[in-house]
Parts: C-alpha cells; sequence; structure tokens
C-alpha cells in the first residue's frame, strides 16, 4: 500500500504490455521469415537471420525489464544501439534491385525497441533515437542505387511507418499517466470513506454500549432516589450518580481526557509543533493500555513519518473498537522521503497482528494506517 500507482495502471497498462511483447515476437520472426523466403535478395543470409534472432534475443531480454519497471539508461541505450546496429546490417547484406519496389522489413522488425524507450523515456530520447534508426536505414537504401525516386519513396515509407507506430505509443503515455492519477485518487477517496464509516460504526457501537449501562443500572439508581428508596446524600449513591453521568457526558459529545496512547505519542508530537507541524488528535473508542514493545513501535512508526512530511497541519484518529486498534496519521502534503516501516514491527509479537504501511496517492497527500490487537492474542 505505499503506492496507488501499482493499482492505478492495471487494466491499460496490462493491454499495453501485452501488445509490445507481442510486436517483440512478431516483428523479428516475420523479417526472419522473409529472410528465409528472399534468401537470394541477401549476400549473405546467415548474417541477416543471425541479426532476427539477436534481436529476438534483445526482446526477452529487455522486456522484461520494462514490465518491471521501466528501462535503465543503460538499457535504452542498449535498445537503441541493437535498432541502429540490426537495420545496417541487414542493409549492409541485402542486394537492392532497380525493380524491388518492397520496403526493407529491417526499420519494422526493429521499431518495437523504439517502442520501448517511448514508454520509458522522455520525448528527445526516443525522438533521436528514430532519428538514427531513420538515417541508418536512409544510408543503406541510398548506397548503391544514389538518390532516385524509388529510393526517396522507400525512406519515405521508412520515416511513416517509424513515425506512425512511435507517435501511437507516444499518444499513449499521457493517457496512462491520467488514468493512473484518476484511479489512484478513486483508490484514494474509497479508503478515507472506509475509515471514516469504520469510525461512525464505531462511534455507534460504543454509544449503544454505554446507554445501554445507563439503562441497566442508571436508571434504577434514578428511580430509588426519586420514590425514596436510596438517600442522595450516602457517598455511594452520589459516587454512583456522578460516574454514570460522567459516561453519559462522554456518550453525547465523544470527549473524554487523552489515553495512554495519547500520552506515549507526545514526544513526537511536541518535536513536530516545534517544526511547525501541528497535530490534531482524536480518539474513537478506548485503545487502553498497550503492551510496551507495541507503544515503542507505534511511536517510532508515527515519528519516523511526522518527520518526513514538510510544514502543515497533520490529523491523527485513533480508532478503537473492541479488541482490534487502528491509527490513521493524514497529511495534505507528501512526505519527503517513504520510510521504511518494516524495522519498527520487528520486535512486535505476531500474536500482536500488527501491520503498518503508508499510501501516498499520486494526487498528493496520504496516510500512514497502523493496526493491531490490544491484547496481543491472535
Amino acid at each position: 500500500m505505499v503506492s496507488h500507482h501499482k493499482v492505478a495502471r492495471d487494466a491499460t497498462e496490462a493491454g499495453v504490455m501485452r501488445l509490445i511483447t507481442m510486436m517483440s515476437v512478431l516483428f523479428p520472426v516475420v523479417a526472419l521469415v522473409q529472410v528465409l523466403v528472399n534468401s537470394r535478395d541477401y549476400r549473405q543470409p546467415a548474417v541477416a537471420v543471425a541479426v532476427w534472432l539477436a534481436v529476438l534475443g534483445a526482446g526477452a531480454w529487455l522486456v522484461p525489464r520494462l514490465r518491471a519497471g521501466g528501462l535503465a539508461a543503460g538499457e535504452t541505450a542498449a535498445a537503441i544501439a541493437v535498432a541502429v546496429a540490426a537495420v545496417a546490417a541487414t542493409g549492409a547484406v541485402y542486394r537492392a534491385h532497380g525493380d524491388h519496389g518492397s520496403v526493407d522489413l529491417a526499420v519494422l522488425g526493429t521499431v518495437w525497441l523504439l517502442v520501448l524507450v517511448v514508454m520509458g523515456r522522455s520525448t528527445r530520447v526516443w525522438i533521436l533515437a528514430a532519428l538514427l534508426v531513420f538515417a541508418a536505414q536512409g544510408v543503406m537504401l541510398m548506397r548503391e542505387p544514389g538518390l532516385n525516386p524509388l529510393g526517396l519513396s522507400q525512406l519515405a515509407a521508412c520515416g511513416y511507418i517509424i513515425a506512425t507506430i512511435l507517435a501511437a505509443f507516444a499518444a499513449l503515455r499521457p493517457t496512462l499517466e491520467t488514468h493512473a492519477s484518476i484511479a489512484a485518487r478513486q483508490a484514494s477517496l474509497a479508503s478515507r470513506s472506509a475509515a471514516e464509516r469504520a469510525a461512525a460504526a464505531a462511534v455507534q457501537q460504543e454509544r449503544r454500549g454505554r446507554l445501554a449501562v445507563l439503562e441497566k443500572e442508571a436508571l434504577p439508581l434514578v428511580r430509588g432516589i426519586a420514590n425514596g428508596t436510596l438517600d442522595p446524600a450516602e457517598a455511594d449513591v452520589r459516587e454512583k450518580c456522578a460516574r454514570h453521568a460522567e459516561v453519559l457526558r462522554h456518550s453525547l459529545t465523544g470527549s473524554a481526557g487523552a489515553s495512554a496512547l495519547a500520552a506515549a505519542l507526545q514526544p513526537a508530537l511536541r518535536a513536530a509543533a516545534v517544526r511547525g507541524l501541528p497535530v490534531h488528535v482524536q480518539e474513537i473508542g478506548d485503545p487502553g493500555t498497550q503492551r510496551p514493545v507495541v507503544a515503542r513501535a507505534v511511536l517510532a512508526t508515527v515519528d519516523a513519518v511526522i518527520s518526513a512530511l514538510p510544514p502543515h497541519e497533520v490529523l491523527l484518529t485513533v480508532l478503537a473498537s473492541g479488541d482490534e486498534v487502528e491509527l490513521y496519521l493524514t497529511f495534505r502534503e507528501p512526505p519527503r522521503a517513504v520510510p521504511d516501516l518494516t524495522r519498527f514491527g520487528r520486535d512486535v509479537p505476531a500474536s500482536a497482528c500488527w501491520r503498518a504501511c503508508v499510501s501516498v496517492p499520486g494526487s498528493g497527500g496520504g496516510c500512514l494506517e497502523i493496526s493491531w490487537r490490544k491484547d496481543g492474542s491472535a
């Protein structure tokens, strides 16, 4: 749950990657078949066959890396180099015929390599790569017959192939980003809405429980005072009345003193306030007294996230329902870096069902969510 961006690209990105994978196999295979069928059109058919086998190998190496998160600079350079070398090597062994009107499949067979660059690098990079491949193809087409109408038409066809395919995939990039942004926003709103509904349900459940206690204990107490069977001057009666009055007040207003958990978080909250990051705390339900190992993990996790936030107001909500405790730290400005939260829960026993994660949508803001069991039972 570190980022909704991965969820945002599920259907659209999967379809694009399937198309690129298909191109990485289909285009070189078509070119390879063309070499085998028209082997007499090549001075050295074995060289052309080796070229397309190498291009297939490049697909097996590069496509999984694109799926894993994009091509690095070195992998991008390798993709461009393979494309240019394949075009140059195929053109070098191809026999030019004056009556041959078809465009060599070298560009079509390697253009998918440029698609990898389009999907992972800036516009400047993939345009430069396209020009390099186009220039290599132009040199190969013009090397023997020179400048002639047939060569120019073939070169124009090559340019059309490159421009059409790359422009189509370049247009997909903003579509993917828009899809990711919308889906991330929807996921964030759904998460916050679920948390608010859970909080409201917990409040209602807690109030119903307290009012049930009042009905069972307080009303008989009031009736006893009213009919004279109980003396309101007695210390025991007065203590019961005060206790039930406090329960009723808390049930209606939801306000109470700070819990032991809120007190344990005070060092992190005071340090945040000094940095200009006030944290507003609200508690729903009674989180109880935490075991020291859990309290230390909560404090360390909250402090790590707060320390990474820029100055702005932050809301911390503690929701306790039954044996479950959930803590939400909601912020409007994303952290400078998302801390590794796994190290804070290493000492927490598995029976506590400890879970901590940070959600940082691409639309900005985010939330830290921590959950555990009060009593540590599984």
